[in-house]
């Protein structure tokens, strides 16, 4: 996998993906210790499988539709709308329309590169 340590600009065409389930890869867009941004394309049905971790989390959905779980409380997201995770806070996702997510952690996650 390549990833852009620090980078401050990004070429996202020069990026691999990383298949990282049936339906689901990523691309490390940018990171330092403190924050990492990543972009995570679904096809339809495909599944974010529920967990949890110490990290921060904010995601932005630059297109498609996603039912998302945070705790106890599931809704469906689309295009231009943004959610909110805690630190391990259990959560999950289910494409509903092909789409890509824009995840962002505080700290990085180190289990990504």
């Amino acid at each position: 996998m390549t990833s852009q340590l620090a980078a401050l600009f990004v070429d996202d065409q020069n990026l691999p993906w990383e298949q990282v389930a049936d339906g689901v890869k990523r691309k490390i867009m940018t990171y330092d210790a403190n924050l990492m941004m990543v972009k995570v394309a679904f096809d339809a049905g495909g599944i974010g499988t529920p967990h949890s971790h110490r990290h921060t989390q904010m995601s932005y959905v630059a297109s498609g539709a996603f039912s998302i779980t945070i705790a106890d409380e599931t809704r469906i997201v689309r295009e231009g709308d943004a959610y909110y995770i805690p630190p391990n806070v259990w959560h999950g996702a289910v494409c509903e329309e092909a789409g890509v997510l824009v995840d962002i952690f505080t700290p990085m996650r180190e289990d990504f590169v």
